[in-house]
């Protein structure tokens, strides 16, 4: 049985709910957190343990021995120094947080890009793509649900086509990259906002209106009553998305709204663990600054559990 893309799966349960009183539909594209744990040094470092190397990696190094715990961390400060000079600076520290929360996303384009390298040569092209994704479904007739396959596959040709970067439509893995989590890459948030701006304006005139915001988010299917949320939103829209006051929200308010300029949470974490371990205070960590702070880095086990202790390969 051929596999259904998850997008196609998506799509369909937002047009088999439509005639449903909906909840809330969130379009704002945040920054994820980087621990639900609290930031309380004085207390613990489980937050900057997840922050540093992701939730999941996090739990990997609590069951390591100290010996064990410091040997890992210096292989990741090596590749956290981006131009092996010797030192980790706060720009490499950042981006190395950044990649340790992306890590579900680099997991999810390998798998994806599985399915759709057909011929092993590194790259996606868009004929690929096209055939592993659309190609057994187009030779059908579209649902009656008025659910249009080919409009989808024009509009993932577009998206891939600006993820391209070199225009030879052959996406090569940061590409790809671009092409399924667009939101992720500073040169794609146009078809961010043009993809929503198309999924919410109903009228085609190019803009988003009162109505058509609040029929994004609530189908009142009869109902005159609305739920105090929804009230909220037309306030929203009112006094602070439409920032001209024409009761509509064009491409740079509908960008407001859905890519806000986010506080960096990554920045001031690589800050925090920088001022923390620079011991000689010159603004940027040697390798042994860092593991002399492993213990704020890193997770570990206070006891050597010897041969018990369950091993993992190198991070």
């Amino acid at each position: 049985m051929e596999q259904w893309p998850l997008l196609f799966f998506v799509a369909l349960c937002i047009l088999q709910s439509s005639s449903k009183p909906m909840e809330k539909k969130d379009r704002v594209h945040h920054d994820v957190p980087l621990s639900n744990k609290d930031h309380d040094d004085e207390e613990n470092f489980d937050y900057d343990h997840e922050a540093f190397l992701g939730q999941e990696e996090a739990k990997t190094f609590d069951q390591l021995t100290p010996e064990e715990s410091k040997e890992r961390l210096g292989k990741i400060v090596e590749k956290i120094d981006e131009d092996h000079d010797g030192f980790v600076t706060a720009d490499e520290m950042k981006r190395w947080i950044k990649h340790a929360q992306r890590r579900w996303i680099y997991e999810d384009v390998d798998r994806q890009w599985q399915a759709h390298d057909l011929n092993s040569d590194s790259f996606v092209s868009w004929e690929e793509y096209k055939n592993a994704t659309y190609g057994y479904i187009l030779d059908e007739a579209d649902p009656e649900d008025g659910f249009n396959y080919r409009q989808m596959m024009t509009r993932d040709e577009r998206r891939f086509k600006m993820a391209d970067q070199d225009g030879d439509l052959r996406a090569n893995k940061e590409e790809f990259t671009a092409f399924l989590h667009p939101e992720e890459f500073d040169y794609m948030k146009d078809i961010v906002v043009l993809e929503t701006m198309e999924d919410i304006d109903k009228n085609g005139d190019g803009l988003i209106d009162l109505n058509e915001y609040i029929g994004d988010m609530y189908s009142q299917n009869g109902d005159s009553s609305e739920p105090e949320w929804v009230k909220t939103e037309r306030e929203q829209f009112t006094e602070f998305r439409d920032k001209n006051k024409d009761g509509r929200m064009d491409k740079d308010e509908t960008r407001d709204w859905i890519l806000p300029a986010d506080y960096d949470h990554a920045e001031a974490e690589a800050k925090h663990l920088l001022y923390e371990s620079d011991a000689d205070k010159d603004g940027r960590l040697t390798k042994q600054e860092i593991v002399d702070k492993y213990d704020l880095f890193v997770g570990s086990q206070a006891t050597d559990f010897g041969d018990a202790l369950v091993r993992h390969d190198e991070f």
